[in-house]
Order: C-alpha cells, then structure tokens, then sequence
C-alpha cells in the first residue's frame, strides 16, 4: 500500500510538472498585501516576528513568509503562526508539506486526522490536525494549503486543485498556513487543541487580504 502511493504521488506531480510546464503564459494573480501586514494583534494574543535565516528561505523557495511567535500571558502557552505566500507553482517550485519537512528536524507525529474548522464569522476551514514530538516535547499542530478561498487538508488534494486551477483560472498561487503551540506538561491534549483552534478561528477571516481568494 505505501509504494502504491509513493507511485500515486510521483505520477501525480510529473503530471503537475508537465502541464503547469506547458502552461507558460504569465499568471494573472489578484493583488494582496505583504505578509509583513498581517496584524500583530490577533484578539487578546499579541506578536513577536521571528527572523527566518538565508538557509531556510532557500529551501522554502521564492515567496512572502511569515513566521511570528504570539503570546496572551505569562501562564499561557505561546502560539506560533507561520503563513508561507507562493505567487506561482509553475516554476516547479511548490508548497512543501510540513509532513517532510518536521521528520527531518527530529520530530515524529504521533497522530493526524482532518477536520472541520469553524472560523468566527462562521465559514467552515478543513484543516489537518496533528501531535507531534521530539523526545518529552510535545506539540499540536493545524496546518493546510489555502487557495482562492479554498482551504484544502491533504496535499495530494492540494496538488490536484493547483491544476485545475491553473486550466481554469491560470493561477498557481497559494499558500501554506500553519499553527503551532506546545503541550505543556501539565496540560491535556484537548487543552492545547482548543488553544489552537480558538486562535485560528480569529485570524483566518483575515487571509483573504494575504492570500487572494
């Protein structure tokens, strides 16, 4: 079953290749504004940038990123947001899934599933959510890939709208967003996943403005 989906995956993005390839006639994005706009203050949680060095924007590729620490107060966990802006996929440069990227670091995920995030004015986001670790250190994580007003859980499934996408509107723009606070020792799990999802209820409203729908 897993060489089946490695296969699945390494078709799925020679086809990508191959049609965003012979799609070459320049992207018509909406405008947006810099991710260095994105409020610091996100209801009671206020932010603090964090520097992302040479190494890790060349990795990242061409794009905006943003990647700030927020925190509420002294006994509260901190939240980390990081959005990663890519105005165009068909270069062959594409959104990389925190899925590669966190095992790398030394972190393993304990769990996943997809859910249905509900924001505060009401529109329903599929977010993946998941527990990861590094030796006693444990985190829970909301990631997903957003695009034209769409957010997406699965990155095959991102992959796919990218395409169509690109057939039908010649855009390849989009954006990973992810959500990342710590668990506390003496915290639960539904503790920290309700951190988590409160805070992003309140900000995504606001991607649009960063990431054109």
């Amino acid at each position: 079953m897993k060489n089946l989906r490695f296969w699945a995956a390494v078709l799925l993005l020679a086809g990508t290749a191959l049609l965003l390839h012979s799609r070459i006639n320049i992207e018509k994005n909406p405008p947006s504004a810099p991710l260095v706009q994105f409020p610091s203050v996100i209801g009671t949680w206020f932010g603090t940038d964090l520097r992302i060095d040479q190494e890790t924007r060349n990795v990242l590729g061409n794009g905006d990123f943003l990647s700030r620490n927020y925190i509420r107060d002294a006994q509260t966990a901190p939240i980390n947001l990081f959005i990663g802006y890519f105005p165009t996929q068909k270069t062959g440069q594409t959104i990389h899934s925190p899925k590669h990227c966190l095992p790398g670091s030394g972190w393993v995920f304990e769990s996943s599933s997809y859910e249905n995030l509900v924001d505060i004015n009401g529109k329903s986001h599929r977010v993946g959510e998941y527990i990861i670790s590094n030796a006693a250190t444990r985190q829970f994580v909301i990631y997903w890939y957003q695009a034209h007003g769409r957010s997406v859980a699965n990155e095959y499934m991102a992959k796919i709208y990218m395409v169509t996408d690109s057939v039908r509107l010649n855009r390849t723009d989009g954006a990973l967003v992810r959500v990342i606070t710590p668990v506390a020792s003496n915290e639960d799990i539904p503790v920290a996943r309700k951190r988590a999802e409160v805070f992003a209820a309140q900000f995504t409203p606001l991607l649009s403005r960063f990431v054109p729908d």
